[in-house]
């Protein structure tokens, strides 16, 4: 089939009286295409029209690229049956030639952005081997569009917590934040909505204020809006976590890290520099971090066991014996997990995402051996009973030994002593002294009687008197 340059050729050549012959020769090529050319004078290429084999199925076709929705190993499986004499090739071409099941490529969009413009953040799963295991993980990126700057981390999961956390770690890497964050309508960050409609949940929007960015999200479907995070996961796949084993998840991100500042350094031949040299320029732009950036942590509330464990994400973690039985506030980051009794901290413990169903026990945290524990202050109670009345020492350490170390029959000692008249209280408790008296519901009606004439005398009436 000649082409057009071709066909002008000869049609010029003709015309100016040059033989058909002379013009093959010329050409190189054969006299009867050169004759076919002057004959049609027709500069296009005629369009090729021959029988395709697959035309004479095309209702059988088309019925079963419904059937199977589109599957063309089991169309052409089931035309075989029938007794079609076509090779799988020659079914894809046809259903390529004539859009079945095929529709036309569009030409994808070109992004251009400013200095600290946009940022794109977006996760992948992908396979890593950690501790000899083959693990499944989430890797997390975020990419400044401009610069094209990168981080990554690796995650067993991606939750929120775990969303906040690498984006704090990841801005805090790159010393601030991009105006906008462009993400795939992840429901980790959206409330309710998509594309230009998206919500964000109210803590991920609280968390983008506090930074200076918002978050936006492209048209479902429209992966190249992003296409500056999505490019590079495959790049971190193969380059990264192909061939490589790790210790534990902390040398995975370590790793991670260290690969994300080589590539950050090295030459691109696509953007003529470095992204440390473009990141020059964009990070001016950059909205400033905050003064403080805290670490990120989520807060469980969990009662210390019997043994001494307080549990969380199926592990435990050692508490101070002293605390057996006591409600406290875990703080769990991404590498520690620290128990708290109301503001204090009692407890730090590295945090373990695997193996599971493990205790990690600190020996500070347990009695000495063949010791019984002892408590070296005296309960809250008995102090603040001392500090209200120190008269009652002397009948104090006796009804403790009469109780027990039990604080219950403490506090409501303490209750009387808040609620009845001092002196009142003050006598009953000495003539119960003297009697070894420990009763408290005999001790209340003690002062009950030491009170009743002073708050329980009735008013004197004629009809009530004997006369």
């Amino acid at each position: 089939m000649l082409d057009e340059a071709t066909r002008n050729a000869i049609l010029k050549l003709h015309e100016q009286g040059h033989s058909s012959r002379k013009i093959a020769a010329d050409l190189k090529i054969a006299r009867s295409s050169a004759s076919a050319v002057i004959a049609s004078r027709r500069v296009d290429v005629p369009a090729l029209r021959r029988c395709e084999r697959a035309e004479a199925w095309r209702t059988q076709i088309l019925d079963l690229h419904a059937r199977y929705e589109g599957h063309l190993g089991r169309i052409h499986e089931a035309l075989t049956q029938q007794g079609a004499e076509i090779s799988y090739a020659a079914l894809t071409a046809f259903c390529r030639r004539h859009g079945i099941g095929h529709s036309p490529k569009l030409p994808s969009g070109r992004y251009t952005f400013a200095p600290g413009q946009e940022m794109q953040h977006d996760t992948s799963p992908h396979r890593a081997q950690i501790g000899g295991v083959n693990t499944r993980v989430q890797t997390a990126s975020l990419v400044l569009c401009y610069s094209r700057m990168i981080f990554f981390q690796c995650y067993p999961r991606f939750t929120r917590f775990e969303c906040k956390a690498f984006l704090s770690a990841a801005l805090c890497y790159f010393g601030g934040a991009a105006g906008d964050c462009m993400i795939d309508n992840t429901h980790v960050i959206v409330a309710a909505g998509s594309g230009e409609a998206m919500i964000p949940a109210p803590e991920m929007a609280a968390f983008a204020e506090r930074f200076g960015f918002r978050f936006i999200a492209h048209r479902i479907g429209d992966a190249n809006r992003s296409a500056r995070v999505e490019a590079p996961f495959q790049r971190i796949e193969r380059a990264f976590l192909t061939g490589e084993e790790f210790a534990d998840w902390g040398a995975l991100n370590q790793a991670a890290r260290n690969t994300c500042d080589d590539w950050n350094a090295k030459y691109s031949n696509k953007l003529h520099a470095s992204r440390r040299e473009l990141f020059a320029l964009e990070r001016t732009q950059l909205k400033a971090l905050p003064l403080h950036v805290p670490e990120v942590y989520q807060v469980h509330g969990r009662i210390v066991d019997p043994e001494g464990y307080v549990h969380l994400n199926r592990v435990r973690y050692s508490a101070p014996y002293a605390l057996i039985g006591r409600q406290l506030e875990l703080r769990e980051t991404l590498t520690h997990v620290e128990i708290y009794q109301g503001p204090r901290r009692v407890a730090t413990h590295p945090r373990v995402l695997g193996p599971l169903d493990v205790r990690i026990t600190d020996p500070a945290h347990r009695p000495p051996r063949g010791q019984r524990p002892r408590r070296s202050d005296p309960p809250p109670e008995e102090a603040e009973l001392l500090l209200l009345e120190p008269r009652l020492a002397g009948y104090l350490a006796q009804f403790k030994a009469h109780t027990g170390s039990r604080r219950l029959p403490l506090r409501r000692l303490l209750t009387m002593l808040r609620e009845y008249p001092r002196e009142a209280f003050f006598a009953a408790c000495t003539c119960a002294h003297a009697y070894g008296l420990f009763d408290l519901d005999r001790l209340e009606k003690l002062v009950l009687k030491q009170i009743a004439k002073d708050y329980f005398v009735l008013p004197e009436h004629p009809e009530f008197t004997d006369e």
